[in-house]
């Protein structure tokens, strides 16, 4: 049993209001389920990134100034499936640039079936996967002391609270030299006909994968959820700038949890958080990178400027 999952449900149930961490979305189940997600037409986020690194793959590489002729690791925070980074291998391994790939994710599922497409896709391609925590990883590679470029895309950041994103960065500073650089991609402020569809789509995926949440709960520590009494709930005010998921009870009920040996009450229509996703501009980053050693170098955007590449430097 995963102690980690058990305690942290356990507290975030317990709280009021109640919430669940967004990092145990991703079992096999839900690892496939995000695939789906972003592949929808509402979820623009993916595809305007993927944009930047398809059609501005030179500027990226320009922007984060590396050589051919000296080594570099280029290490990514929360892989997944790699579609919008092969992009950037492709044309840095065309270029003959000297580096080692190091993508880190939290599922050894998505990792090793990243590998295995990099092996056929990329095969002169130096791939050393790592799982686990990124900052147990990072410190790991912190001995190195070689040149480093650390990914961050799809607006990861986003599912943070904005004091909770600074303390990210400067944890990723800690365990970077200076020199080194972050490519930070961000979703940018929008409107909320554009934003609310993505996390609200119309084949109901977006909400599948947040009940499979409580459905991973029922396998791995014996709960008795019952999905039909719960929905899926997207927020979004363009003012604040933050998109909110929700699990609402959709009755009176309890649910009883074997592995923490607790039962739980929920009231019709009371929440659990599940993730948040904060949306950008210029000085949103500035306000967030503040104290952390870290300055704005630039900022690439997709045709229609809903998101922006931001390259970080540590001075």
């Amino acid at each position: 049993m995963n102690e980690n999952f058990k305690n942290e449900v356990h507290k975030g149930l317990s709280s009021n209001p109640k919430s669940l961490p967004s990092k145990y979305f991703y079992d096999k189940k839900g690892d496939a389920l995000f695939v789906e997600i972003m592949n929808l037409p509402e979820y623009y986020l993916t595809r305007s990134e993927l944009e930047i690194f398809q059609n501005k793959t030179q500027e990226l590489i320009d922007s984060i100034g590396v050589q051919t002729d000296s080594y570099f690791e280029l290490i990514e925070l929360g892989a997944g499936d790699g579609t919008k980074t092969k992009e950037l291998l492709r044309e840095l391994d065309k270029q003959n640039y000297n580096f080692d790939y190091f993508p880190i994710d939290i599922s050894s599922n998505a990792l090793k079936l990243l590998e295995q497409d990099l092996n056929t896709q990329i095969p002169n391609l130096r791939v050393q996967t790592r799982q686990g925590d990124y900052f147990e990883v990072l410190a790991s590679l912190k001995n190195s002391k070689q040149p480093k470029v650390v990914l961050f895309l799809g607006s990861n950041i986003g599912n943070m609270q904005d004091q909770m994103a600074f303390k990210f960065i400067y944890n990723l500073g800690a365990n970077l030299q200076p020199g080194d650089k972050i490519l930070l991609g961000v979703d940018l402020i929008k409107a909320k006909e554009i934003v609310l569809p993505a996390y609200n789509d119309k084949k109901g995926i977006t909400a599948k994968f947040n009940l499979n949440l409580l459905d991973r709960i029922n396998k791995e520590l014996g709960a008795n959820f019952n999905l039909n009494h719960f929905e899926h709930q997207p927020e979004y005010t363009e003012k604040e700038g933050i998109a909110k998921s929700c699990i609402v009870s959709t009755t009176n009920q309890t649910v009883e949890i074997n592995a923490t040996g607790n039962s739980y009450t929920f009231a019709e229509g009371e929440k659990i958080h599940t993730e948040i996703s904060r949306k950008y501009n210029d000085q949103l980053i500035e306000n967030i990178i503040a104290n952390t050693n870290f300055s704005i170098q630039t900022k690439i955007l997709d045709s229609k400027a809903y998101f922006a590449d931001y390259i970080l430097k540590r001075d």
